[in-house]
């Protein structure tokens, strides 16, 4: 989907205007792929906006740069911090926010030393990732998920994303809204930019991240509502085949939320609509990231900015 432009963007600790938030063709992350990045989701409240889990996403993209040895000249409150003045000074919610550390210009050669490292914040409008109404159709990719110990899956990468192309391309050109891809022992990993579950005969089931799967924030939040709600949960390697055979499917991510999946290769998944586990996870989630809900986990980092449409119960 198109991007939707707002005023500013934060680089480097100054807000800048958004067309001048430029790097060289020569920069080190354009030829080798060497940043680290983070989606981030500001939800509308009753009475303004909020961020949800800020600290947990700016954590994880430390933990991203360290793992690829870039040292973020900012601290976890700095950054965190910029992420409100950005949104406050743009004033757009509710909005995707998007904090991105690369390599920029310096040398050429894959040893990104002496290339600086240039961070990056921008927020804009983004609505629904996933497409289907009532439930996605999604597919098995052909592309498998990273091996263990080529490139590391816990890092946020955008090098790892080149794989996720792979399988979101494959799968809009065959007639689906999303892959899911296999890991390389062939079991379930995630889908390019989301996590899995699936429920069977009451209980709750996702990947262990040992499947080369991303620590999802939403992932983590998901099973922190399970858990809350008295629902069993279960992290353990998943065959393909116990897709097609569970009783509800859905994908979760900061960009897909929380998304029922309908079909999976053509078979339909229980009967084809959104079960109520799923629902009963959603309204939760969605309750708790609008503020219908108490914040009861304590996600939420206010903004002062009115929300263009305000959330009602």
């Amino acid at each position: 989907m198109p991007i939707q432009p707002t005023e500013k963007i934060w680089r480097n600790g100054q807000l800048i205007p958004w067309e001048q938030a430029n790097i060289h063709v020569m920069s080190h992350v354009v030829h080798y792929g060497s940043s680290v990045f983070e989606g981030i989701r500001c939800y509308g409240q009753p009475s303004g906006a909020a961020v949800f889990r800020l600290p947990e996403h700016m954590q994880r993209l430390i933990d991203s740069a360290k793992i690829y040895r870039m040292a973020l000249p900012y601290s976890l409150d700095e950054l965190c911090a910029a992420v409100v003045d950005v949104i406050e000074n743009n004033g757009v919610a509710p909005c995707y926010i998007r904090p991105i550390a690369l390599r920029g210009y310096g040398e050429i050669g894959v040893n990104p030393k002496g290339s600086p490292i240039d961070v990056f914040i921008a927020n804009f409008p983004w609505g629904k990732y996933v497409e289907g109404h009532g439930g996605a159709d999604v597919c098995i990719s052909s592309w498998n998920r990273l091996a263990p110990n080529t490139m590391p899956a816990l890092a946020k990468a955008g090098a790892n994303y080149m794989n996720s192309q792979l399988i979101r391309m494959e799968a809009d050109i065959n007639g689906y809204a999303e892959g899911i891809a296999l890991d390389v022992n062939g079991l379930v990993s995630e889908g390019s930019g989301e996590n899995v579950f699936l429920v069977r005969n009451g209980v709750l089931y996702t990947p262990p991240l040992a499947n080369s799967a991303l620590s999802g924030i939403t992932r983590d939040s998901v099973l922190t509502i399970a858990r809350h709600l008295g629902l069993p949960v279960i992290e353990q390697s998943v065959p393909r085949e116990l897709l097609y055979i569970a009783d509800e499917v859905f994908f979760t991510g900061t960009a897909a939320e929380v998304s029922p999946i309908r079909s999976i290769d053509r078979i339909v998944i229980g009967d084809g609509n959104p079960g109520a586990i799923t629902k009963q996870i959603a309204d939760e989630f969605f309750g708790i990231a609008n503020g219908l809900k108490p914040d009861r986990f304590g996600w939420l980092t206010p903004v002062k900015v009115d929300a263009a449409e305000p959330v009602h119960a």
